[in-house]
């Protein structure tokens, strides 16, 4: 016996079932289970065979579990070092991570199917949500570093510039942000590579594939053989967390570190931008 039984207790409990039963269950010379004792044997076999299992379950369930959905250049990026803070705390938290487009992230909120979102804000946060902004980043042009460009505004000269954009999908809040800048410039220019990914964009401008619309993140923008050209006078993005219903402990603790993390980033993020930047102000915002 594996459980640390001795032998005549397990006697004694063999002999007070078959008594209760009024059935004999095994033949003692030599020991084998009867024919009752078997059909006993094969109903109560799959309980026992799945204990381990069903253990093993109810401890993870006892242990904190954070589902986050966020871009891909986030979660690969900027999140590790957010979490590597929040173990400190909470050294136990299971991680559920999936990454996705900005329409995708609300989505899923929206089902429950995660617990918060990192998500850009181009307009109110979705409906019956909480939203605290944590960090407000330029939009910029990225060029291949062997052109000869010294400013977007040499783009906006010309009322359909002729270089390739490479973008991001349609309805992705850099790419709303972006040809909203444009309209107002009176500016058309369609996108040539619709990509799939920020970081995609960057390798694409690196290849010499054409112009990419990107945020200033370093790692988007110093990637060698590109040359970042920010757009001061475009609306910015703002990045915010944003959950629904009243916050646990664990995202809490999550959002504080998140915040500064955040803080934390912007002084190099101002190399590469203005030198009047500020960050963004901490808020949150209560959908109605």
């Amino acid at each position: 016996m594996p459980y640390g039984i001795q032998q005549p207790a397990v006697s004694s409990q063999i002999l007070q079932l078959e008594k209760d039963l009024g059935l004999k269950l095994f033949e003692r010379q030599p020991f084998i289970l009867t024919k009752p004792g078997q059909t006993l044997y094969e109903f109560v076999a799959p309980f026992f065979s799945h204990l381990d299992g069903l253990a093993e379950r109810l401890r993870n369930e006892t242990q904190p579990q954070l589902r986050v959905a966020a871009s891909e250049v986030v979660l690969r990026t900027h999140f590790p070092a957010v979490m590597e803070r929040l173990k400190h705390q909470h050294p136990q938290i299971r991680l559920g991570l999936r990454s996705g487009f900005d329409t995708e992230l609300a989505d899923w909120l929206r089902e429950g199917k995660v617990d918060l979102i990192i998500t850009p804000l181009h307009g109110r946060p979705p409906p019956q949500t909480q939203s605290l902004v944590l960090l407000q980043l330029p939009l910029v042009l990225l060029v291949p570093k062997k052109w000869k460009i010294g400013s977007a505004a040499e783009f906006w000269a010309q009322r359909r510039p002729p270089a390739p954009l490479i973008s991001m999908p349609p309805k992705e809040s850099v790419s709303v942000l972006f040809q909203r800048g444009l309209k107002k410039r009176g500016v058309e220019w369609p996108v040539a590579i619709e990509a799939s990914s920020l970081t995609l964009i960057t390798q694409y401008v690196a290849d010499g594939r054409g112009v990419g619309v990107t945020v200033l993140l370093p790692e988007l923008v110093k990637p060698a053989g590109v040359r970042a050209l920010i757009l001061d006078d475009f609306a910015q993005l703002e990045v915010a967390a944003v959950w629904r219903g009243e916050l646990s402990p664990l995202l809490r603790a999550f959002i504080d570190e998140g915040q500064r993390y955040a803080a934390e980033l912007w002084p190099r993020l101002a190399e590469f931008g203005r030198k009047s930047a500020t960050p963004a102000p901490t808020r949150r915002v209560r959908a109605k």
